[in-house]
């Protein structure tokens, strides 16, 4: 990638911010950013690139802000998008929104950041933990280090030396969210995995750490399939720390910042049928008279048990006098959101459960049919996994040979979760 300017404008297209980093265009040519954006609206061509006359205008929109990078060399123009919004988010980190109002009093800083993030058109140091230990902020001014941190210079680059701790121990969590979309006649239109791998590491010196997973997804990391198995990892990315060489040894290698990461993540397609099914059935007795009735069942092994289970049931915006009947749980109505919310807080895998809704119509308008909205689920299922992605073991290697406790935690919860009325 080869930037030769960057700026950030209004809505207006007035500039806030540029710099130049190459000296190979004109300033000037941000002026035709906007009529040529709003020349393709026009037409309907709707791209995040714009090219005229040999540059190519590469933006995206943050806060009523458009954020672009100039661009005249062939660049990598994916790695240009990554670095736009990495960007985004470092100066998010500094004063919690990027807008107009929060450009105007910190410009100083944004400059400075500038100047670290890039050189000569090249990404730099993006590591928002780095930058904060020598470009910092007190109203609105900047402080300096003297010099460079060695950790800019040093081959680790996202974690410096010298660091302690009294307790040396590290945290990882394997999270995954469940996406699930079911239509009115119980066709599944969606199930997903999206899950991380997050650690927290307070380890003392430069620890290099070696973790092992479950062979099938090492297996499935580096020949994306496995076999016969019907869940497949897809989308799998790592930390920059990680030596992604040394992988298809079963292990996994590396030296890892300090404090909270996310050391993966990734994403598998699944046929298994959903952890948490819904049936549902609206009766209407009368013209004055409606009941719901719905049946939730938990399709995972009996051994857990999920957690704050929350079932939303979208109702008819003119019922009252709700009368319900739980077999396990508390169900109520919540006029806002025109809702029954059904609550679990333990709901034990291969039971079933079920809810009755009676409501009486405020005014007469004939049959109602269900609501379009979706059915709601939330859920949290501890120490249980999808996937069947497993921590087999954590060594940490370090010079001084302390010994470092590793605590490991599972959760599966919902994402996405939504399923129409039967």
């Amino acid at each position: 990638m080869s930037l030769s300017a960057i700026f950030i404008l209004d809505s207006n297209g007035t500039v806030l911010i540029s710099r130049d980093y190459r000296g190979d265009v004109k300033m000037e040519v941000v002026e035709e950013f906007l009529p040529l954006l709003n020349k393709h609206e026009d037409a309907g061509i709707a791209t995040p690139v714009i090219h005229q006359n040999g540059i190519s205008f590469a933006y995206i929109t943050c806060n009523g802000l458009y954020v672009i990078s100039v661009i005249k060399r062939n660049a990598n123009i994916a790695l240009t998008f990554t670095f736009m919004y990495k960007f985004i988010q470092i100066a998010t980190q500094y004063f919690d929104k990027l807008e107009e109002e929060s450009i105007r009093d910190n410009f100083v800083i944004l400059y400075e950041l500038l100047d670290e993030i890039v050189d000569f058109g090249y990404p730099q140091t993006t590591d928002s933990k780095i930058l904060q230990t020598y470009i910092f902020q007190e109203s609105y001014k900047l402080k300096r280090a003297s010099s460079v941190p060695a950790v800019v210079t040093n081959v680790v680059s996202w974690r410096p030396e010298g660091i302690k701790y009294r307790r040396n121990e590290l945290f990882i969590d394997v999270v995954e969210s469940v996406n699930l979309s079911i239509n009115s006649k119980g066709a599944i239109l969606l199930n997903e995995v999206c899950g991380c791998v997050k650690m927290k590491v307070h380890l003392s010196g430069m620890p290099q750490l070696r973790l092992g997973l479950s062979e099938k997804v090492l297996l499935a990391i580096n020949s994306h399939e496995l076999g016969q198995d019907p869940t497949s990892f897809e989308d799998v990315k790592f930390h920059q720390c990680v030596q992604l060489s040394r992988i298809s040894d079963k292990n996994i290698y590396f030296i890892p910042p300090d404090g909270d990461f996310e050391l993966m993540s990734y994403r598998t397609s699944t046929d298994i049928k959903p952890l948490i099914s819904v049936k549902s059935r609206v009766v209407q007795n009368s013209s004055s008279r409606i009941e719901y009735l719905v049946k939730v069942a938990a399709h995972f092994k009996t051994t857990s048990t999920a957690n704050s289970v929350e079932v939303t049931l979208p109702v008819c915006q003119d019922v009252d006098s709700p009368v319900f009947k739980t077999s396990l749980g508390l169900a109520t109505y919540a006029p806002e959101k025109s809702a029954v919310v059904w609550r679990i807080k333990y709901f034990p895998g291969g039971t079933e459960n079920f809810m009755n809704a009676q409501f009486k119509l405020s005014s007469i308008k004939g049959e109602e049919k269900p609501d379009k909205t979706p059915i709601q689920v939330k859920f949290m299922i501890p120490y249980f996994t999808v996937s069947g992605l497993q921590i087999k073991f954590m060594k940490v290697i370090e010079k001084s040979n302390y010994k470092a406790l590793t605590w490991v935690r599972y959760t599966t919860q919902n994402g996405e979760y939504l399923v129409s009325f039967n």
